[in-house]
């Protein structure tokens, strides 16, 4: 059994909150219990609210729990504010070398880094320039170069990298992902579920300061969707009422089929989109739907169908495949709903944060118009399956 880089152990965080009389005791955190094991990763999700930068600023050491105990073993590096130890009167090399101080490090191991890490950042030109004049992409840049290439025993991340631009936040998360290969501990903390489950070994729903669920990333990320639906339904109205039209979506992933592992695809090159869904009783014929929005989560632009599908208990997986993605470079968001094909009415839908980071591939045209396949696959009976082509239509 693997060593523990990081165990916490029945934590508890208290505030108290309102007036300077009559403050009232808030618990962010009761009762928590995580171990990572060296050289895993660790996803933390939930609501707002949940209690999740909390523990974080408790791993970090910017406060202490109220009660319970944390064990961290090795150089960490938090990145809970990107660049938020600079000194805004230093240039960026001087931040360089005060940043990588500040976690152990000698000076000739980070001056061995420094090219490294300003290539990383893209501050080539400004790297003699004070940081209070470097504008905030620069910054964010910058800051997370230096904790990702100082090679911490254990990296903590919060959600930072949406500060970023497209580009740069599928690079960070790609650098996360090869420090994981190099052994590095990760604990990460993202509402971005796509990245979660393909950087993540394990993952904890966190809700209202407490451990929901724990386990397979995949699977936390479908407990956390449904609790998501059933709190949208009335006060007091039981999980079992969010089925009630017989069919939910568990899940949204991407994949790259010409790197699995990666954590972005590229423009022109394959992209493979895996639905989940469970049913509690057969349905007349629905339709799947595929959605794509701009990096707003609102704009759509484009559209892909199922033909008709034929759902039965317990469930299964919709399989899109796309031959060659016309996006252009960016981040993206992926939503879902299935249909009734006879009323047109929604009977679920996928709001969860699945993002599509598309890097620099082959230039394509037509950004509306991603001609597809599909399959379905049934849980109960994978040699049941159904399939189609379909070009998709302008968003709208």
């Amino acid at each position: 059994m693997s060593p523990l880089d990081i165990s916490v152990q029945h934590v508890g965080k208290q505030y108290r909150i309102g007036a300077a009389r009559g403050k009232t005791p808030f618990w962010a955190l009761r009762d928590v219990n995580i171990d990572v094991a060296r050289g895993t990763s660790l996803g933390i999700i939930g609501r707002n609210g949940a209690g999740k930068s909390t523990l974080f600023k408790l791993l970090a050491g910017i406060t202490a729990p109220t009660t319970g105990r944390i064990v961290l073993h090795g150089r960490v590096a938090a990145l809970i504010e990107v660049g938020s130890g600079f000194h805004p009167e230093l240039t960026g090399r001087e931040n360089v070398f005060l940043s990588g101080s500040l976690l152990g490090m000698k000076r000739r191991e980070i001056a061995s880094k420094l090219n490294r890490i300003v290539e990383f950042a893209g501050v080539e030109g400004f790297i003699d320039t004070p940081v209070k004049w470097y504008s905030s992409g620069m910054y964010v840049r910058l800051g997370f170069a230096i904790a990702a290439h100082l090679e911490p025993h254990i990296l903590l991340v919060d959600e930072v990298l949406a500060v970023g631009d497209a580009e740069f936040q599928g690079r960070c998360l790609q650098r996360i992902h090869e420090l994981k290969a190099q052994g590095t501990t990760n604990l990460f903390i993202s509402h971005d579920l796509t990245a979660i489950e393909r950087l993540c070994d394990s993952a904890v729903l966190l809700e209202r300061g407490e451990i929901g669920a724990t386990g397979a990333p995949a699977d936390v990320v479908a407990t956390y969707h449904r609790r998501i639906i059933a709190h949208a339904n009335a006060p007091g109205e039981p999980v079992a009422a969010a089925l009630k039209s017989g069919i939910t979506v568990t899940n949204l992933a991407t994949q790259d089929p010409a790197a699995p592992d990666s954590v972005s695809c590229r423009s022109g090159g394959a992209l493979a989109v895996s639905l989940k869904y469970e049913a509690t009783r057969p349905l007349p014929p629905v339709e799947f739907e595929l959605r794509f929005y701009a990096v707003d989560g609102t704009t759509r632009i484009a559209t892909l169908r199922t033909g008709e599908v034929h759902v039965d208990v317990p469930g299964g997986t919709i399989e899109f495949t796309i031959a060659s993605l016309p996006l252009s470079p960016g981040a993206y968001f992926l939503g879902a709903i299935v249909r009734d094909l006879a009323s047109a009415k929604a009977l679920a839908w996928w709001d969860g944060e699945t993002r599509l980071h598309v890097q620099e591939g082959r230039a394509r045209t037509g950004e509306y118009h991603i001609p597809h396949t599909w399959r379905h696959v049934q849980a109960d009976a994978g040699e049941r399956t159904a399939a189609g082509s379909v070009r998709s239509k302008p968003a709208g």
